[in-house]
């Protein structure tokens, strides 16, 4: 059996929806050893979100929940109860790494924080995942993934706030703010993780999502931030319509712009003096963008493409998900993998965007609610099966 990059790290996730379960899934997916901790009954509500096959609601069968737990084993435990906080600080004398995304002092205040924690682990690193992190004024506030990730400055070429003639921000797309920081967090993680093996003890990570979304928008925020008067970057070209779909062209320098003149077979309307300077051409904007339209009509995006990539013109098409899934490169690189879930059947994944040589990706199926209940609280902890039953009578487990 291969073994993963990080096989011997153990991991205990207390998590829901998306930027830990991602943290804690990339780190999974390489090998580590994580252990998903979720309420009995519901689990984490990422089982009541879908896609679901079918649109049927099933606490199993959620897409979103299966993508962002696979390679984890699960268990049920009730943190509400003294009983399930006794058996969480059980849990986290054992392991290296606490992933936790509960409110600032909730943990501390259940006697689950890291000072208690690391009293019988000195080696534990707990990582915490909140909206505005540990401190400060906003350390407590509430935020729903939309208002964090606009409250995080992210801007778009088109979108200066206050600017004359700046279109309404756009709405980000799904989750995107949520796995930035699940990203950010796995980082943070694996740098806690190196330090510790240089000082021998754990530590607590403070990971707040709206510093790790402005991370992200770093060149933006910069620019603006040290402009006095912001002005919305214009370009010429943009979203372009072929005859099977859209793509990108983007003749930001003017090398790429008389690249694309070539690719377009050095029409006579770019012979005039505004298509010679950025300035012109900036200008005439709207004018460049109809011819290059009217170009692209009659062509499909794959021709535009190898066009413009052979004369040296920024272009790419814009996939639907089922193009991509079916695209050539995708298919050689073996980027998307089958996995097999008792519950849901054989569903397709993206796997990993890194090719280890001597560990490769292995994914497994994101578990069952409470699956691994056994496992971990009889062959871990050494509880009885009777204990056991005991701990799903009184909703513990």
């Amino acid at each position: 059996m291969t073994t993963g990059a990080l096989s011997g790290l153990s991991v205990l996730e207390l998590g829901s929806m998306i930027a830990a379960p991602y943290c804690a899934k990339l780190l999974a997916d390489l090998g580590a050893e994580v252990v998903k901790v979720e309420p009995p009954g519901l689990g984490d509500p990422a089982r009541r979100r879908g896609p679901f096959p079918g649109d049927v609601p099933h606490l199993e069968r959620s897409a979103l929940f299966l993508y962002l737990n696979t390679s984890k084993r699960g268990i049920t435990l009730d943190l509400e109860s003294e009983t399930g906080r006794r058996i969480l600080r059980e849990l986290a004398s054992r392991v290296d790494l606490l992933i936790e995304d509960r409110p600032p002092g909730e943990l501390e205040r259940a006697g689950l924080g890291h000072a208690r924690l690391s009293e019988r682990n000195p080696r534990l690193i707990t990582l915490s995942i909140t909206p505005f992190g540990q401190s400060g004024p906003y350390r407590d506030y509430r935020c729903h993934p939309l208002n964090l990730y606009h409250a995080a400055g992210y801007s778009s070429p088109f979108h200066v706030p206050g600017a004359a003639g700046g279109r309404p921000p756009p709405k980000a797309g799904g989750y995107l703010g949520e796995y930035d920081a699940g990203l950010s967090a796995a980082i943070g993680a694996m740098a806690a993780v190196l330090g510790r093996a240089a000082s021998g003890r754990g530590q607590h990570v403070d990971v707040s999502k709206q510093e790790a979304m402005m991370c992200m928008e770093r060149v933006d925020i910069g620019r603006l931030t040290n402009d006095p008067d912001p002005q919305p970057r214009r370009m010429v070209g943009g979203l372009t319509r072929a005859k099977d779909g859209y793509l990108m062209v983007t003749p930001l320098e003017k090398h790429q712009w008389e690249s694309l003149i070539r690719a377009m077979g050095e029409p006579e309307w770019s012979k005039a003096d505004w298509c010679k300077e950025e300035a012109g051409r900036l200008e005439h904007a709207a004018e460049a963008k109809q011819h290059i339209d009217e170009w692209a009509a009659n062509l499909t995006r794959d021709e535009i493409y190898h066009l413009c990539q052979r004369e040296g013109t920024p272009a790419g098409p814009v996939r639907n998900v089922a193009e991509v899934r079916a695209w050539e490169q995708a298919k050689a690189r073996g980027f998307f993998a089958e996995i097999e879930h008792p519950e849901a059947g054989a569903q397709v994944y993206p796997s990993a965007p890194y090719r280890f040589s001597k560990t490769p990706w292995a994914g497994s199926p994101a578990p069952l609610l409470g699956q691994h209940n056994q496992e971990v609280y009889c062959d871990g902890l050494g509880y009885s099966r009777e204990d056991l039953a005991r701990l799903a009578a009184a909703g513990v487990i």
